[in-house]
């Protein structure tokens, strides 16, 4: 991953995030990514939540990678999930998912649960922000 320039933000008294970080700072070009869904670039879904936000996530990469990004340039993702149960519950699975795409990388992050997305077969819907030195 590239030197992002980024700063982790994290209250000194505060506990350590699992998986996440409270904050990030950085300074440099921002790029932001609208919402990353568990299709392929054929328009194929993914069977389930997990290979879902795998395959998410690796749309991420590779809009990242036509700004010259990525995973480590990451400062936040937003993400929206219609079974938050089910994002509960797929811990393991979860974290196995994100270090075979993210790696090491644990940028700024929120996951809220909605009642539904545009594409009626989606799961989760992944916002990004980067900032590229």
């Amino acid at each position: 991953m590239a030197d992002a320039a980024l700063t982790i933000l994290q209250p000194r008294d505060w506990p350590r995030p699992a998986g996440y970080a409270n904050g990030m700072a950085g300074t440099g070009r921002l790029v932001v990514l609208a919402g990353q869904i568990g299709w392929d670039e054929n328009g194929v879904f993914a069977e389930g939540l997990v290979p879902q936000i795998e395959q998410a996530l690796r749309n991420i990469l590779a809009v990242l990678a036509e700004a010259g990004a990525d995973a480590g340039h990451l400062a936040r993702l937003t993400w929206f999930v219609t079974d938050i149960e089910a994002y509960r519950n797929a811990g393991k699975e979860l974290g196995a998912a994100w270090r075979r795409v993210m790696g090491k990388t644990f940028p700024a992050m929120s996951v809220i649960g909605v009642a539904s997305l545009v594409e009626k077969q989606a799961l989760v819907e992944i916002e990004a922000i980067a900032i590229v030195p």
